[in-house]
């Protein structure tokens, strides 16, 4: 059996969501400097993995979403461009889309919004893919490529929930970057939940994106009250500070964390 395991605050197994009539998601608010999404097609991918990677475990991997979708607990059904992340270890993409994904240790749940987990992987070679599913675990058509990587040893003495920090960042651009529009905007929340507003899911939250023009102009906010974790912009030429929150679905006006603040210039 494949050895296999995660952090268990991130793990989302147990029973499917009890039947609901599913919410129906609002339409997305688009900003004025928000640059239209790319004619690519939507994928889940991991954000510090590539193809080939060699690493030692435990190790935080995290999950990144494209093409407008966002995260939704399984809590309350949604409609519209919504799933959460499954890890498939050592496993091929289903065959047939319109069954659920079971809970084995190569099929991981992330039922609660999440963005990372901690793999514990034994020493080996191992195929990573990540898979979008909705809250009764069908899959959508939105995964990564599969990912080889081998696992080259064991960090004794590393307790995986020590690689856990509650926050959030931006992950790209990096701070003072000089980008050209249309850029993306990607985002992470570590040890927390996202999930739509409407869900009014407990302890998760959606992400705010505040540019603020130095020296010039009103500050631009985005509410991604759908989930989404990353935006594309093409902003007028300047510099920026950006600021990045994530916003208490339970509770309007609360703030379950700030990144750090960052400065960039768009040409």
């Amino acid at each position: 059996m494949l050895r296999w395991a995660v952090a268990a605050c991130f793990v989302a197994f147990g029973a499917h969501a009890e039947a609901q009539t599913p919410l129906v998601a609002p339409p997305t608010e688009i900003h004025d400097w928000q640059a239209a999404l790319p004619r690519l097609t939507p994928e889940a991918y991991f954000t510090n993995l590539e193809d080939g990677a060699r690493i030692e475990t435990p190790f935080r991997a995290t999950f990144g979403l494209s093409g407008g979708w966002g995260l939704a607990p399984i809590s309350k059904p949604i409609t519209g461009k919504s799933g959460h992340h499954h890890l498939l270890v050592n496993r091929d993409l289903p065959l047939n889309f319109k069954e659920a994904l079971p809970f084995t240790d190569q099929y991981i749940h992330f039922g609660k919004g999440q963005m990372e987990t901690v793999l514990t992987l034994e020493p080996g070679d191992y195929t990573l893919r990540l898979l979008l599913a909705d809250d009764k675990h069908l899959p959508h058509f939105v995964y990564s490529k599969p990912l080889k990587i081998t696992v080259t040893g064991k960090r004794s003495g590393v307790d995986p929930k020590s690689l856990v920090k509650s926050g959030i960042a931006i992950l790209s651009p990096a701070d003072g970057a000089v980008v050209t529009p249309p850029f993306r905007m990607q985002f992470h929340a570590s040890g927390l939940s996202v999930a739509h507003l409407s869900q009014k899911a407990a302890e998760s939250g959606h992400f705010r994106l505040t540019l603020t023009p130095k020296g010039r102009g009103e500050p631009a906010v985005m509410d991604f009250v759908n989930g989404q974790t990353e935006v594309w912009l093409a902003p007028p030429a300047g510099s920026y500070g950006v600021r990045l929150d994530l916003l208490d679905n339970l509770n309007p006006g609360k703030t379950l964390a700030e990144s750090a603040r960052l400065s960039m210039v768009v040409e």
